[in-house]
C-alpha cells in the first residue's frame, strides 16, 4: 500500500500502514563464550548457546499471514500485526483510529538519519571498502573509531539506572533522554542491554527450547546470544540507527585450541552504522560470564566488545559473509582457524603482542619459550596443566619472558595469567605444547614461584641494585652472596627451598645469614647438598603490622655432589638488623676445639660466649667483638650481650650446635 503524505486525506475509518523489510536469514546454532573452568581468577569468559537460533526466532514470527503474533495494546494504541513470509521478507501491518498519528510515521520522521533509497525504505547498506581496516591490527586503537571513554560516564551512569519496561518503544524514549547522537543512542542501549539482560543458561542447555522475543527478552530479562543480539538490533532500530545481527562462528565456550569449524553456526553478533561506517559489538560477550562449576551467570561488564577492533574482533569472531569481517584483507576461515587466539583480557590488560603467533608449539631440547609485550609493566603468572611449576617466568619493564620445561613426554596445556591495574590475575593466552623430549638435567624446585629474578616490581617494593640480576645463580662450591639496596623502613626476609632433605620447614631459613652493611642487605647462603634451590624474597613495611610479601626469587644451581654445608647459626630476636658476623659462620662447631669468635654488634655494653664455660669477647679499634672459646664438654653454644652496662641481664643473640664427640 502506497503511503499518503497526507493522513487526513484517507477517507477512511480505519488507517492500514504495511511496512515490509527484507530480513536476512541465517542458520545455525549459537553459543557463546564461556569461562575456563580451570582458572577460578575471575578472568573474562563468556556463555553457551543454544542451537538453531536464528531460524527459531524466524519460526516464532511466523511464516505467513495467517500465523501472525499481535501484541496487545491499550485501547488507545494501534493494533500492530508482523509477520515473515516463505521468502523471508518482514510484514508489519498497524491499525489506527482515523485521527491517529501511525507509530510507524513518527519513525518515518527518523529517515533522515539513516540511509533509504529513493523510495524511502531504510534498508541497511552492505560494508563496502570504505568500512575495512588494515589487517593485522596497527596497535593504534582497541576501538574502530576514536573514542573517549570518559565522556560516556554520566550517560553509562544514566542507562545503566534505567528500569525496564513492558515494551521496547517506551525503554528506547527513556535510554534516548540523555543520548543526544547515534553513537550515544548506540552506548545508551549498549550499557542498558549489558546490565540488565541475563544469559539464560537453561535455554542453553535445553536444545530444543524456543528462541526469545524482544517482548520475552523485557519480561524476563534473560536470553541467549541470538536474543542478545535481535534485542540489540531492534532497539537501534528504532532509535534510528542502523543495524544488522550477523551470524558466524565464535571461539568461545567449548572451543579447542586449533579447532576446525564447519556447519551450523555457534553465535550472532551486530554491526552499527555510525559516522558513515560499520562497527562490531557484541553484547552477550559485553556483558558477563557464566562459571560451568557453578552453572551461574555472573554481570561482568567488558568494555572490549563494544566497538571493537575488526582486526581484534577477528580473533574470536568469524561471521557468514566476509564483507562483515570489515577488513582488508578478509581472513579466510581456515586463517581464523589456525590464528593465534588472544582472549579479550589479553587487551584489556594492555597487552600489545604474544610470540610465538602460533597456539600450539613445539618444544626444543625439552623447552618451550614464550614471551608478551604489554603496554606497561605488568604482574604475570602461568600454570601448565593447573598447576604453577616447571617454568621460569620473569618480568620486564614493558612484558614478561617464560620458558617452560614440561616435566613428560606429550601433550600439555599452558595458561598465562595477567594482573593489570587490578588486584586479580585473568587469562590472556592458552598454548598447546607438543613435547617429544624431557631434559631430566632442567627438573625445577616445586617452591620455585613467580616471578624469578628482581625487575621492576622488586624494585618498587623497595628492593634495589641487586648484586646478581639474573634469575638463575650457579655456584661451583654451594655458597653464594647475594647483596641489594633496601628503601628505608623496609624489612627483608629470605627463604630456601629444594625437592629433596634435609631442608624443613624449621630449617629453611638457617642456611640463609642476613647482614646489614652501608644501606645495603647481604644474604650468605650455603647450599645443604648439590642441586636446584628456589632462594624466595620476602619484605615487610618495618612500621605496618602483617605478614611478609613474596616478591621473587632466584634459583640456585650446584652441580658439586662433594656439598655438604651445614646451617649458619640460629638467631633470636635480639640479633639487630645492622648487626655483623664474621666468624663462625657455620652453626655447627666441631667438638673439643677452641673457636675463634669475631662480629659487630651495635650499642652493647659487653659481649659474652658461654659454652661449658664462659669467655668475654674483647672490643677492638675497628668497632668488632672478638675472643674465643672452647667446645669442649658442651653440646650448645650461646653468644650473649649485655645492653646496658648498669644492668646485669644477658640475652641471646646467637645459638651454634656442637658435633657429638
Amino acid at each position: 500500500m502506497e503511503l499518503k503524505k497526507d493522513i487526513n486525506a484517507v477517507s477512511i475509518d480505519m488507517l492500514l500502514i504495511v511496512h515490509s523489510e527484507k530480513r536476512r536469514a541465517a542458520q545455525g546454532t549459537h553459543s557463546d563464550q564461556q569461562a575456563d573452568p580451570s582458572a577460578l581468577l575471575q578472568r573474562r569468559g563468556g556463555f553457551q548457546g543454544i542451537g538453531n537460533g536464528v531460524r527459531r526466532w524466524q519460526k516464532l514470527e511466523g511464516n505467513d499471514l495467517h500465523e501472525n503474533l499481535v501484541e496487545k495494546q491499550h485501547p488507545s494504541q494501534p493494533q500492530v500485526i508482523t509477520s515473515y513470509n516463505s521468502q523471508g521478507t518482514q510484514l508489519t501491518v498497524e491499525v489506527h483510529p482515523r485521527d491517529a498519528m501511525p507509530q510507524l510515521l513518527k519513525k518515518f520522521s527518523l529517515a533522515k538519519r539513516l540511509q533509504g533509497d529513493k523510495n524511502g525504505n531504510t534498508r541497511p547498506r552492505q560494508p563496502g571498502g570504505k568500512d575495512a581496516h588494515a589487517y593485522p591490527w596497527d596497535r593504534s586503537s582497541l576501538k574502530s573509531m576514536s573514542l573517549d571513554l570518559r565522556q560516556f560516564e554520566k550517560l553509562d551512569l544514566y542507562a545503566s539506572q534505567v528500569t525496564a519496561k513492558s515494551g521496547l518503544d517506551e525503554l528506547v524514549s527513556d535510554l534516548l533522554q540523555e543520548a543526544h547522537t547515534d553513537l550515544e543512542r548506540v552506548r545508551a542501549i549498549w550499557i542498558w542491554i549489558c546490565h540488565h539482560i541475563e544469559y539464560d543458561i537453561a535455554a542453553a542447555q535445553e536444545k530444543d527450547r524456543q528462541a526469545f522475543k524482544p517482548t520475552d527478552i523485557l519480561r524476563t530479562q534473560k536470553t541467549n546470544c541470538d536474543g542478545y543480539a535481535g534485542l540489540f538490533e531492534r532497539m537501534c532500530r528504532i532509535a534510528g540507527v542502523q543495524c544488522m545481527t550477523v551470524p558466524g562462528y565464535s571461539k568461545g565456550f567449548g572451543y579447542q585450541t586449533g579447532q576446525s569449524f564447519s556447519g551450523e553456526f555457534d553465535h550472532a553478533w551486530n554491526a552499527v552504522y555510525l559516522e558513515g561506517r560499520w562497527h562490531l559489538v557484541d553484547s552477550t560477550w559485553g556483558s558477563g560470564l557464566v562459571d560451568t562449576t557453578t552453572s551461574k551467570f555472573t554481570f561482568l561488564y567488558n568494555e572490549f566488545y563494544f566497538l571493537t577492533h575488526p582486526a581484534l574482533f577477528i580473533e574470536d569472531h568469524f561471521p557468514d559473509n566476509k564483507n562483515w569481517q570489515l577488513l582488508k584483507p578478509p581472513q579466510s576461515l581456515r586463517q581464523f582457524e589456525n590464528n593465534m587466539y588472544h582472549k579479550s583480557e589479553f587487551y584489556n590488560k594492555g597487552m600489545l603482542s604474544a610470540h610465538p603467533e602460533t597456539s600450539m608449539i613445539r618444544t626444543v631440547n625439552g623447552k618451550a619459550t614464550v614471551t608478551i609485550e604489554s603496554c606497561a609493566p605488568t604482574l604475570f603468572m602461568f600454570m601448565l596443566n593447573g598447576k604453577q611449576e616447571h617454568g621460569l617466568l620473569s618480568l620486564r619493564k614493558n612484558g614478561m619472558k617464560l620458558e617452560v620445561y614440561p616435566p613428560t613426554m606429550g601433550t600439555h596445556k599452558l595458561q598465562i595469567f595477567a594482573k593489570g591495574n587490578s588486584d586479580i590475575y585473568s587469562s590472556v593466552l592458552e598454548y598447546t605444547l607438543k613435547c617429544n623430549y624431557v631434559d631430566m638435567g632442567v627438573r625445577l624446585p616445586a617452591e620455585l614461584h613467580q616471578p624469578v629474578g628482581p625487575s621492576w616490581f622488586s624494585e618498587q617494593m623497595g628492593i634495589m641494585k641487586p648484586s646478581h640480576p639474573d634469575p638463575i645463580i650457579h655456584t661451583s662450591d654451594g655458597r653464594c652472596s647475594i647483596s641489594f639496596s633496601v628503601e628505608e623502613g623496609i624489612n627483608v626476609l629470605a627463604s630456601l627451598h629444594g625437592d629433596d632433605g634435609p631442608i624443613t620447614e624449621e630449617t629453611q631459613r638457617r642456611y640463609i645469614f642476613q647482614l646489614h652493611w652501608e644501606k645495603r642487605t647481604e644474604l650468605k647462603v650455603q647450599l645443604p647438598h648439590a642441586g636446584k634451590f628456589a632462594l624466595k624474597i620476602f619484605v615487610k613495611k618495618r612500621q605496618e603490622p602483617g605478614n611478609y610479601i613474596f616478591v621473587f626469587n632466584y634459583l640456585l644451581c650446584c652441580a658439586n655432589t662433594k656439598v655438604n654445608w651445614p646451617m649458619f647459626p640460629e638467631s633470636f630476636g635480639n640479633w639487630g638488623q645492622d648487626n655483623e658476623l664474621l666468624e663462625p659462620l657455620s652453626g655447627v662447631l666441631p667438638a673439643n676445639r677452641n673457636i675463634p669468635f669475631k662480629l659487630k654488634l651495635h650499642g652493647i655494653a659487653k659481649v659474652l660466649v658461654k659454652g661449658q664455660d664462659t669467655w668475654p669477647l674483647t672490643l677492638n679499634h675497628e668497632g668488632y667483638w672478638e675472643g674465643s672459646c672452647s667446645t669442649a664438654g658442651c653440646q650448645e653454644v650461646y653468644v650473649m650481650v649485655l645492653e646496658n652496662a648498669n644492668h646485669n641481664f644477658y640475652s641471646y643473640i646467637l645459638k651454634y650446635k656442637v658435633n657429638a664427640q
